[in-house]
């Protein structure tokens, strides 16, 4: 009911602002040939007192108020047609009052309950963080209030780095791992999520710091498939084909025949066996790269990414049969907050591997994962 209440006074004030001109409008203005008339009727007055004066001859006198009788008659013909447009005016006046004061609240209210949702409860605020649902955004702000009142909470930081991984806020999910791992401790999912994310951050480098993690992880768990792979794209990245290569076999030999990662590791094998001594497949910074990228501050890294990232797109569209390429313009655009652009080069993604392919299905999973909308390509 409160609800209601504040739309009708909403209204009503609306209603008030457009109808005020309307209302001023509406009052009848003089003439501007009243004022003349008015002149006309002052020279004849004058124009006896100068006869009776004896200033003005009998003659002279008769043409004058005639010529002044004929002003007057035309202005009052003129303000007589005025005087009969005026209730027209006002007619016009009245309909456009009426239109605001009943039609347009009615349109509204009929809009409204036709497009918008008069049944759904209030959600306030408060009840909302209580209860947020599926909201996703309402969990996060939750965690995030409650990790500022207890910092400490190393499972909170835990749960809370894949979710803003998930999200592309990627400088978050990289501290967010680093406190879950400095308070609870190394494991291969949180070492292996920490890498991911530097690797990410990074612009899909898999830098001396992303490695150091990966070695941490595999030490835990020799069997964790995310940091062999990482690991074997390092190598890869670096130019050290052969090592790569035999990384790569090893992973493919120990992943079930149904694993997600595999038709993407077959790839890379594929690439490397055809040109295990060539230049960097597109996608791939050369080795020069990966060792200036190692020395540059944050600023110079991003600058040395975008530059890469405009290259790498410049190379797909010469050869666009390259899921991996893809995959890493994708979240590199996410990654520099150009999330139009991450749009753009899915849907040119999606034209070299079709959705129902399961080179498709890669990159659909990895929009799901990174927030964009992949429209009508998914279905």
């Amino acid at each position: 009911m409160l609800f209601w209440i504040l739309v009708a006074i909403l209204t009503a004030a609306v209603a008030a602002v457009l109808l005020l001109p309307l209302m001023r409008a509406a009052e009848p203005l003089p003439s501007r040939h009243s004022h003349d008339i008015e002149v006309y009727r002052d020279q004849l007055g004058e124009l006896a007192r100068d006869r009776e004066a004896g200033l003005i001859g009998s003659e002279e006198a008769e043409l004058a108020r005639a010529e002044i009788a004929r002003r007057m008659l035309a202005a009052s013909s003129a303000d007589q047609a005025v005087a009969e447009r005026t209730p027209k005016r006002l007619l016009s006046n009245r309909l456009a009052q009426a239109f605001i004061f009943l039609c347009l609240p009615a349109v509204g209210l009929c809009l409204y309950l036709t497009t918008g949702s008069p049944g759904v409860p209030a959600q306030p605020l408060a009840a909302r963080l209580a209860d947020p649902g599926d909201d996703v955004n309402i969990l996060i702000a939750k965690a995030e209030n409650h990790l500022a009142l207890n910092p400490q909470d190393g499972a909170g930081w835990d749960l809370l780095a894949p979710i803003y991984m998930r999200h592309g806020r990627l400088d978050d999910a990289v501290a967010a791992y680093d406190r879950a791992i400095r308070l609870l401790g190394p494991t291969p999912a949180r070492m292996g999520g920490y890498a991911e994310a530097l690797v990410a951050q990074a612009g899909g480098l898999v830098t001396a710091e992303a490695q150091n993690a990966l070695q941490k992880a595999l030490a835990l768990d020799p069997d964790d498939p995310r940091s062999a792979f990482y690991l074997a794209l390092g190598l890869k990245q670096e130019g050290k084909h052969a090592e790569a290569l035999a990384a790569f076999r090893k992973l493919a030999e120990s992943s079930p025949a149904d694993a997600p990662w595999l038709s993407l590791v077959n790839q890379h094998i594929a690439e490397l066996a055809a040109a295990p001594a060539g230049p960097a497949a597109p996608g791939n910074p050369a080795p020069g790269d990966i060792a200036a990228a190692k020395e540059m501050n944050a600023g110079d890294r991003q600058a040395m990414i975008r530059g890469m990232v405009d290259s790498l797109a410049s190379r797909l569209k010469e050869d666009p049969a390259n899921l991996e390429g893809w995959m890493r313009l994708v979240r590199s655009y996410v990654v520099l907050d150009q999330r139009d652009r991450a749009k753009d080069a899915l849907h040119d993604g999606l034209r070299a591997f079709p959705a129902t392919g399961e080179q498709g299905k890669q990159l659909l999973a990895l929009a799901r994962e990174l927030g964009i909308d992949a429209g009508g390509e998914a279905e």
